[in-house]
């Protein structure tokens, strides 16, 4: 079992990393989100709005655990080979290192150019926070904060459930990690419909969060302190973060790159002070940008190495 979703990991790892998610593809998450619009547009009223968003959760889950399985099984009916190619097909369109990596290059490459208006518009599209004013640093800091979230969200988070359970529990994480994007919030609206969307995503990231936080900083020597430093600073800061996965993504790229991260955001004009990460060894620069992109290849790369060596160990002992 391990094998063929080690297997199927690898290849789906390589897809990503050779065409991203072309934007005029059919994709999952697009269909995912076509039906929580629906559910949420239908539910989210009256009362028991907590109950309604559990049953709109329960739903999708269900609906993608169900479709994904029933076409994993038949894949593998044929033969196993065909099983392993569709389950890396699946499992490749809920990983999105690439089109994370080209969302920051395309803040970057403006920013660099002394375009701040086109920067501030490129970061608005993938980042929730006010742009309209943010300066050459908080612009960098945006860009860099969302890849150092979603290196666990984008991609490592569904390798690891695609490890436990193949491309249907993939599915199923990306699925909920699309609930929370989408309905997650503690504002009035969704507040109450979105708690379990919020509750369900932390809970499916608490491992891979952590585990991703850690092999970053072994796969990458900080570049202003010691590793006893970064280590300490690294389980200091990354509690302090409002969400409770977050913080150790962030946290772990601000001491290797020596910057801090965190701080004051805008959100339709109001302030949000958030925990800061790490030391301000180093003004932040465009260039960090870079580096963290480098970060997240590197760590991508050896969370399936990680994976390989638990994955292969269970399958040993208990074959």
């Amino acid at each position: 079992m391990f094998g063929y979703h080690l297997i199927s990991i690898t290849i789906a790892y390589v897809i990503d990393k050779l065409i991203g998610d072309p934007p005029n593809w059919p994709h999952p998450v697009r269909w995912m989100g076509t039906l929580i619009a629906f559910l949420e547009k239908r539910w989210n009223r009256g009362r028991a709005k907590k109950s309604k968003g559990v049953a709109m959760l329960g739903s999708v889950l269900l609906i993608s655990f169900t479709i994904t399985l029933s076409v994993v099984l038949a894949a593998y009916t044929i033969h196993p080979l065909v099983g392993m190619i569709v389950e890396a097909v699946i499992i490749a369109t809920t990983i999105a290192e690439k089109s994370l990596k080209e969302a920051s290059i395309e803040v970057y490459q403006p920013l660099t150019a002394g375009d701040l208006t086109e920067a501030r518009k490129k970061l608005s599209y993938i980042v929730g926070r006010d742009t309209d004013n943010l300066n050459e640093a908080e612009i960098a800091r945006g860009a860099i904060e969302t890849v150092a979230e979603n290196t666990s969200d984008g991609v490592t988070a569904p390798l690891f459930w695609a490890l436990i359970g193949g491309a249907p529990l993939a599915m199923v994480y990306r699925a909920a990690n699309t609930c929370d994007s989408m309905v997650g919030y503690m504002n009035e609206r969704y507040k109450e419909f979105g708690w379990a969307s919020a509750k369900w995503d932390d809970l499916l990231n608490w491992i891979p969060s952590r585990l991703t936080g850690m092999i970053m900083l072994l796969g990458n020597r900080p570049e202003s302190m010691s590793y006893k430093k970064a280590w300490s600073i690294l389980f200091r800061d990354a509690k302090r973060h409002p969400s409770p996965n977050s913080g150790w993504l962030e946290a772990a790229v601000a001491v290797i790159l020596g910057i801090q991260l965190g701080g004051k955001n805008y959100y339709k004009g109001y302030a949000s002070d958030r925990a800061k990460m790490g030391e301000p060894l180093s003004p932040i620069k465009a260039d960090h940008i870079l580096k963290v992109n480098a970060i997240l290849a590197k760590t991508a790369l050896l969370f399936i190495l990680v994976l390989w060596l638990g994955g292969g160990s269970i399958e040993f002992f208990i074959s």
